[in-house]
């Protein structure tokens, strides 16, 4: 217990902190604002009849007209004044929660680096990350420090080796180290300029493959040793880079560049960022008045997150099929799935059938996702029973749905003699109307 206290409450130079907070502030300004001017925002939430929230999540849906808009440039604003130090806990507590509402109202564009953010965002809002180098030490002087407690990077590095560790851990099956993930990702980026050609080369699918696999699972532990510390930071910035431009993964390349600041001596941080700031060079120990709270509370967030990547092998079949257990797992780029679905509505009274037009409802993307992942069929199939139910009458929806996954033939993945629009979903345990895989057979 005494080793804790000195190793978590212990105070080191803060200037890792102050620099990270001022990239991380630009980089969510440019989330932000970049998801208007890319027209991420005008596809996503402005453009779609219907967007698919998270399950549980119905009531959050994006203000109509040009309220999606004037939502990012206030989040976009929030950003810039954490990256001032401007009202710090304020702006960073707004950015979480407008970014977690914009985050569970759709998941069309489902991203774990969005996740990630939620995540990185509230333990911003945790650390005194403004008492350097901020508007709010020019408003309060008194709240100037030069350190902080040792446990203010460690949870951050914890955070980091957690979902490097389980995106490492997930590329071990057999589609992953054969290549043919990676094939049929590049495949997609044969167009590309200059290297479009060059990705689609053999040996260079099982050089991403193995180097991708290996980087996730040993980078924390490289970063942390002195000796490999500048070879893993390195490497990093390859990675990342790669990333960046091939897969266009928005700010986390930069972000997770930005967060090696955590993993390098604070005394070289601040002679290389910080030349006017004091050197800190006390011995102070923290003995915080709720620390037995603090302690608790974060051994139950770091459990649910090691728990949480796990709950897929409780879950009958194969998450790469039933997509059961996907999400908020740091499952990245793990596999390349399409489909076909036709919709089929009863009405119960008269027994009229049809089929539905997607193209009625759903944008391209939608109908890419309605056409191969269980959830969301499930969700559509309950808007057409409320749609219908609005006009009066009651349906049943029957799905026929083949998917593919990673290559493999197309397979039915619905039951397509359950009425979707009666069944009701359970998050944690399997949808029997989701029909059993055979992705263990080989692929041809």
């Amino acid at each position: 217990m005494i080793f804790m206290n000195r190793f978590l409450f212990r105070h080191i130079d803060n200037s890792a902190l102050i620099v990270f907070r001022v990239i991380f502030g630009i980089l969510i300004f440019c989330e932000a604002i970049g998801a208007i001017l890319l027209g991420w925002v005008k596809a996503t939430m402005v453009d779609p009849q219907f967007t698919f929230s998270f399950i549980g999540f119905e009531w959050l849906q994006p203000l109509p007209g040009f309220g999606m808009y004037i939502y990012y440039v206030i989040m976009g604003v929030f950003g810039l004044f954490v990256m001032l130090g401007y009202r710090y806990r304020l702006s960073i507590i707004m950015y979480t929660l407008m970014w977690t509402a914009t985050y569970f109202m759709q998941k069309s564009s489902y991203n774990n680096h969005y996740y990630l953010l939620i995540l990185l965002c509230g333990m911003m809002a945790l650390l005194p990350a403004n008492r350097w180098l901020s508007f709010d030490v020019r408003r309060k002087p008194e709240i100037r420090s030069l350190s902080m407690p040792n446990w203010c990077a460690w949870i951050i590095i914890f955070q980091m080796w957690i979902v490097y560790t389980y995106a490492s851990v997930a590329k071990m099956y057999p589609d992953w180290l054969d290549g043919s993930v990676i094939k049929l990702l590049f495949l997609a980026k044969k167009h590309y300029f200059l290297i479009g050609d060059f990705l689609q080369q053999q040996w260079l699918h099982y050089f991403i493959a193995y180097s991708g696999l290996l980087f996730d699972l040993l980078v924390i532990p490289l970063l942390l040793i002195r000796r490999t510390r500048k070879w893993a930071f390195i490497a990093s910035i390859f990675f990342h880079l790669f990333n960046s431009f091939v897969f266009q993964v928005g700010i986390f390349p930069y972000m997770s560049l930005g967060l090696c600041l955590f993993f390098f001596e604070p005394e070289y941080i601040r002679s290389l960022f910080l030349k006017k700031k004091p050197v800190f060079d006390k011995e102070i120990i923290d003995d915080p008045k709720f620390k037995k709270i603090g302690l608790i509370s974060a051994s139950v967030y770091f459990i649910i997150q090691i728990g949480l990547p796990l709950r897929h092998w409780f879950i009958p079949d194969n998450v790469l099929w039933t997509e059961e257990g996907h999400k908020l797992s740091w499952r990245m780029m793990l596999r390349s799935r399409s489909g076909l679905a036709r919709f089929k509505v009863i009405d119960k009274a008269t027994q009229e059938q049809f089929m539905i037009n997607l193209d009625d409802y759903l944008t391209q993307k939608q109908k890419r996702l309605v056409s191969s992942r269980p959830d969301f069929i499930w969700q559509f199939a309950q808007l057409l029973k409320k749609e219908f139910k609005d006009q009066g009458q009651d349906i049943a929806v029957y799905v026929k749905c083949q998917v593919s996954v990673n290559g493999r033939p197309y397979r039915q993945l619905i039951d397509p003699e359950i009425d979707l629009a009666s069944v009701k979903w359970n998050a944690f345990r399997h949808s029997d109307w989701i029909l059993p895989s055979d992705l263990e057979r080989k692929k041809p």
